[in-house]
């Protein structure tokens, strides 16, 4: 009879909680249609000030803003894809 080796797996079941967290708030971030200023600032950890300097003036996001009164939403991806070629051009 062949001696069998025993294996014990030991589990960190809060490392593998935050890690099944971690990918449901990426997914909900995937599914995001769209965003604000104050989501925007959550996203890219940059201040409110700083995008509206540095980002919500630029043409290009103005042509993808969305206004409703003194409410104005951008559609997730398009405004992450204008953030990423503006930071490209820094």
């Amino acid at each position: 009879m062949i001696p069998t080796a025993s294996i014990e797996v030991q589990i960190d079941k809060l490392a593998v909680r935050d890690y099944v967290n971690k990918k449901i708030e990426e997914e909900v971030k995937q599914a995001l249609w769209f965003v604000d200023v104050k989501r925007l600032a959550e996203l890219t950890c940059m201040s409110e000030r700083f995008l509206e300097d540095e980002f919500l003036s630029d043409p290009r996001m103005r042509a993808i803003e969305i206004k409703k009164s003194r409410k104005r939403w951008y559609p997730a991806q398009s405004a992450k894809e204008v953030i990423l070629e503006i930071t490209n051009e820094w």
